[in-house]
């Protein structure tokens, strides 16, 4: 739990607060979610509802890029969550944030 309320929230508030294109962070202890959107005024989502093929095509980009950076995201629509192994260190946490934010 401290590593979550610690570590793992304010990174993602952190992120969040200098990417346009994250519209909200929910989550609490190690179970967290960045809602990906187009437009953070309107939270019009990055992707539609059950986007595929070239209207997914953002989030699949996301998924590629965060993956050349050792990071393999769970992407489900427009979020991607942030759900790390409770065995998980501090070091690691940092290290995945890293990626996510490169």
């Amino acid at each position: 739990a401290r590593l979550g309320r610690e570590v793992v929230e304010p990174a993602l508030l952190d992120l969040a607060a200098r990417h346009p294109s994250v519209g909200e962070v929910r989550g609490l202890g190690m179970f967290w979610a960045l809602e990906l959107v187009r437009d953070r005024a309107t939270r019009e989502p990055l992707t539609p509802y059950n986007a595929s093929g070239e209207a997914a095509a953002p989030m699949t980009a996301f998924a590629a890029e965060a993956k050349k950076h050792g990071l393999w995201p769970f992407v489900n629509m427009n979020r991607t969550h942030v759900v790390p192994p409770l065995n998980v260190t501090e070091e690691e946490l940092k290290e995945g944030f890293a990626a996510l934010d490169a």
